[in-house]
């Protein structure tokens, strides 16, 4: 009896020293929920950024269609027994459809192919059919081929075939006849349609931010809404649209899209020129951004009018409100008067940097977005929802 208590002290050197036991156990699962969880690794900023796309050029292939079988049917006391060879399945289409859930072009890939048909069995067995390839696009896409709308993607669930899968082949069974009673001809699947075609979003967003190049855009769009455009103090950072969410208590979600800066001449195609200006014209009402800190900031906004002008009469009449922006300047705050004399229309001074005056508008963008609603549904229209 003496020896067992010395046996236990080797084993366990710790209990005979007066050590504490740990506060969770290794193998329980119980308690292994308390173990600290392994912290997740930060993402970037620049991987979280997405780009709204809505031009996309596309190559569409149908499937291959399989071929015909080749084959005579052979059995004990019916050696003789003919062609029996099936037709090939025919190739999948590829199909364009439109979906709710989809708000940009970004998704899409450059090139879609549809599944090839199976070619005929022995026995008369027909290949089965190539599965069609469906593609979820915006509800509002239009497609064009060589110039052409050749079809305008408006509601939801909406399908265009894009490309038709390939016929399949004939087996030998298809050329028996009483003249050829032995055909060993058969034919190969027929190769699906091949096109190219243009994806154009007809809506960018509710809102579109314009301005010139460092006008703050970028800033105010990260101010009112998650996205994350990049910012940065020199001109063209944004390259790319950017589109942001600007939720309200009565879950209405406002779009509002961060859009490339302009430059005198744009409508000439000078700097980032016409592409850039059709994402203004897709935009259903406008917020022009005007740095206050430059000398004569009424400038810009007669600039930029200028510009939408010259590439579509009668854009810049569109419902909008002009912001000045950086009002945390104190030259911006000596300039804020003469804009206002300059201009008839309403200016909101707010600091994207600050948060300065973001609620004054944020509740007119509602009041916009909800003069929006009314008017497409007077109409007889179905306004935008994101």
């Amino acid at each position: 009896s003496l020896w067992r208590p010395a046996f236990l002290l080797l084993l366990r050197p710790g209990l005979a020293a007066g050590a504490r036991q740990p506060a969770f156990s290794t193998s329980c699962v119980r308690c292994s929920k308390n173990r600290r969880l392994r912290q997740k690794r930060a993402i970037s900023e620049r991987k979280l950024t997405r780009y709204f796309v809505d031009h996309r050029k596309v190559r569409v292939v149908g499937g291959q269609g399989g071929g015909g079988g080749h084959s005579f049917y052979s059995e004990p006391r019916k050696i003789f027994g003919g062609p029996d060879g099936g037709n090939g399945g025919d190739g999948g289409h590829v199909i364009l459809k439109a979906d709710r859930q989809m708000k940009s072009l970004s998704s899409v890939l450059p090139f879609y192919q549809g599944f090839q048909g199976e070619r005929g069995g022995s026995k008369n067995c027909y290949g089965a059919n190539g599965a069609h390839l469906f593609v979820k696009v915006p509800v509002g896409t239009l497609v064009k081929e060589d110039g052409e709308v050749v079809a305008d993607l408006t509601q939801h669930g909406e399908e265009y075939v894009a490309a038709y899968g390939g016929a399949g082949g004939k087996g030998n069974r298809f050329f028996l006849s009483n003249e050829n009673r032995a055909p060993t001809s058969f034919t190969p699947g027929e190769p699906g349609q091949e096109r190219v075609l243009h994806l154009e979003l007809k809506t960018t967003a509710h809102a579109g931010l314009v301005g010139f190049p460092n006008a703050g855009k970028s800033s105010l769009l990260r101010a009112v809404s998650n996205a994350k455009p990049a910012v940065a103090a020199y001109p063209f950072t944004t390259l790319n649209p950017h589109v942001g969410i600007v939720c309200y208590q009565d879950y209405e979600q406002v779009a509002v899209a961060d859009i490339p800066g302009l430059i005198k001449g744009a409508h000439q195609n000078r700097g980032l020129g016409m592409a850039f200006l059709r994402h203004i014209e897709r935009c259903h009402f406008l917020l022009y951004v005007v740095d206050l800190s430059v000398p004569q900031p009424w400038t810009q906004l007669q600039d930029l009018k200028y510009e939408l002008e010259q590439y579509k009469k009668g854009l810049s009449e569109r419902p909008h409100v002009v912001i000045g922006n950086k009002i945390d300047l104190a030259q911006s705050r000596l300039n804020l008067p003469l804009l206002k004399e300059q201009i008839d229309g309403r200016v909101i001074a707010l600091s994207a940097l600050t948060g300065d005056n973001l609620e004054e508008l944020l509740l007119h963008l509602r009041e916009l977005y909800d003069a929006y609603v009314k008017t497409e549904q007077s109409q007889g229209k179905r306004p935008v929802k994101w």
